[in-house]
């Protein structure tokens, strides 16, 4: 088995500024068009990615850094299988446990409660699993006042912490953390920051996006950098 638990190849990922409209036969007909860099992009396109190769060992905590649009996001998209590459090719060999989207698999009409089961067996979690860990997850959250009320009804920062503790009881072999540790109070950063370098011990593959430079003093993490796209030396 490979040393590198995720494995990016040539990857090129683009988006479009404004609502597409193709049709089938368009996107079909898309498969077959020339690779040129500049040419494949359409009217209102652009490329957020751009020729990325990138390998990360089993049990890196990194840090991707970057200015806002500089694809950090995107990466982390891509690791989740939230989006696939627009071309090149993308190997991740464990399980995934993505906290990169507020109120991402979560459903705004269940209570919390309902929600860590919910969220749980997503993050590849079985029932049983989720019940043995169920008070374990209620307590970190801090939100155990609230767990039975409908998450549509929650803060923020209320999100964040049941969705942060939820994952990190996922048994899961890569984390994803978006702006999530910034995101609540001082006091529940420092116990994030703890629990990530505990993590970390336990040899567990960790990728996040901060732009609080207390955090990534503190995490101490290796560094990916980026700029519009590409990878920055």
């Amino acid at each position: 088995m490979s040393s590198n638990i995720i494995e990016f190849h040539h990857v090129w990922k683009k988006y479009s500024k404004t609502v597409s409209h193709r049709s089938l036969r368009e996107d079909i007909m898309g498969l077959f068009a020339g690779h040129d860099k500049k040419s494949n992009l359409e009217k209102g396109e652009f490329w957020a990615l751009q020729d990325i190769d990138l390998q990360i060992p089993r049990g890196q905590l990194i840090n991707l850094s970057g200015p806002n649009g500089a694809g950090k996001s995107t990466i982390l998209r891509l690791i989740a299988n939230l989006n696939d590459p627009t071309r090149g090719d993308i190997l991740v060999h464990g399980r995934v446990a993505p906290v990169i989207e507020l109120g991402a698999g979560f459903h705004p009409d269940l209570s919390g409660f309902e929600n860590i089961f919910v969220n749980g067996v997503i993050l590849g979690m079985t029932i049983k699993e989720v019940k043995r860990k169920l008070r374990s997850i209620i307590t970190f959250s801090e939100v155990e006042e609230f767990i039975h009320m409908p998450i549509k009804h929650y803060s923020s920062g209320m999100y964040v912490k049941l969705a942060f503790s939820i994952a990190i009881h996922s048994e899961a072999d890569i984390y994803l953390f978006d702006e999530v540790i910034a995101v609540g109070d001082q006091a529940f950063q420092e116990k994030c920051i703890s629990k990530i370098l505990e993590m970390k011990q336990e040899q567990k593959t960790i990728l996040f996006v901060s732009h609080n430079p207390y955090i990534k003093e503190k995490l101490s993490a290796a560094t990916i950098s980026l700029q519009k796209g590409k990878m920055a030396l």
